[in-house]
């Protein structure tokens, strides 16, 4: 499997009392595909998997791919603190169709080495054998900052089924060596949205991230542009980026990002704990911060230029 383009790690949809609201899910894969992303993500960090049972994740998996229809890629998230739980996700991917899987490191007994990574991932991506498997490296939650290319050494004859890795760390140098293993023998997915540009320097032709549910348009453009070669305007289109993306660790990046998908005109509910859904005060701090950098009337220009649909001013 190789992935080009733009993949969506979609946000939880809930109702007002933390309960599913599958309700939300057609229309946001809508947009999605009208913006132009190759595929979504689902259950992930920003999907609150780590806050949902597995049933729930079930449930939510099985909306997806039916509410896309074959229209994108639906990658789904089924890692799990026990590998038994995570094998039951990969099981239940695979049954109900959708494209590919993939499965962070456990985060509370961790994996003690790369072989013994290999060895958790190889028993997930086993209970899926027909399916791409994708894993899941996002040391800043995980804790898990090892070697991936001893990582990718061992699990090419362990795991049939290895696609690649999601890369969600800063560390380019190393995303840079993932690419190049053996030719590229693997989909090394970049997952650091402010870092887009640069991982595209270094080879990076797909990507997943939580901003491109809301502005996968102006990060569209900035990879048209830099296949074009305009580099300066590929980096003021980051710069955008960038700037809003900094907003976020202020308020909490996952509630900061529903509530900007809110004042876009998409309600995706409120969080579940420990996340902390913002209030009103904090949602204008922002929509503020917004109007000031100018994002949304560059999103908007951008969207119209590309075809897509323009979002609702705050």
């Amino acid at each position: 499997m190789r992935i080009q383009g733009l993949i969506a790690a979609t946000f939880s949809t809930f109702n007002e009392d933390g309960s599913l609201d599958l309700s939300l899910i057609p229309a946001l894969v809508d947009k999605l595909i009208a913006d132009g992303v190759r595929g979504v993500f689902i259950c992930g960090t920003n999907g609150e998997g780590p806050n949902l049972t597995i049933e729930e994740r079930m449930i939510i998996a099985e909306e997806y791919v039916r509410v896309v229809n074959k229209r994108c890629l639906v990658l789904v998230h089924v890692g799990h603190p026990s590998i038994a739980e995570a094998r039951k996700l990969a099981a239940h991917a695979e049954k109900i169709g959708a494209d590919a899987i993939s499965a962070v490191a456990a985060f509370y007994f961790k994996p003690s080495s790369a072989r013994n990574l290999v060895d958790c991932m190889a028993q997930i991506a086993s209970a899926a054998p027909g399916m791409p498997f994708y894993y899941y490296h996002i040391p800043v939650i995980t804790g898990m900052a090892i070697d991936l290319l001893e990582f990718l050494k061992l699990a090419e004859d362990e795991i049939p089924n290895l696609a690649g890795i999601k890369y969600t760390a800063a560390t380019i140098h190393e995303y840079q060596a993932c690419l190049n293993y053996k030719d590229g023998k693997f989909d090394i997915l970049f997952g650091y949205d402010e870092l887009l540009l640069p991982a595209l320097a270094v080879g990076a032709e797909g990507a997943i991230g939580s901003t491109y549910t809301f502005a996968a348009p102006l990060y569209l453009k900035v990879m048209e542009y830099f296949r074009e070669g305009k580099l300066k305007e590929a980096r003021n289109l980051q710069y955008q980026a960038v700037r809003m993306i900094q907003c976020l660790p202020k308020y909490s990046p996952i509630p900061a990002q529903k509530a900007i998908m809110k004042l876009m005109g998409i309600d995706l509910g409120p969080c579940r704990l420990p996340l902390t859904t913002l209030g009103a005060k904090e949602i204008q701090e922002i929509s503020d911060y917004l109007d000031e950098i100018q994002f949304t009337s560059v999103l908007n220009a951008v969207a119209a230029s590309n075809g897509a649909v323009a979002s609702p001013k705050p």
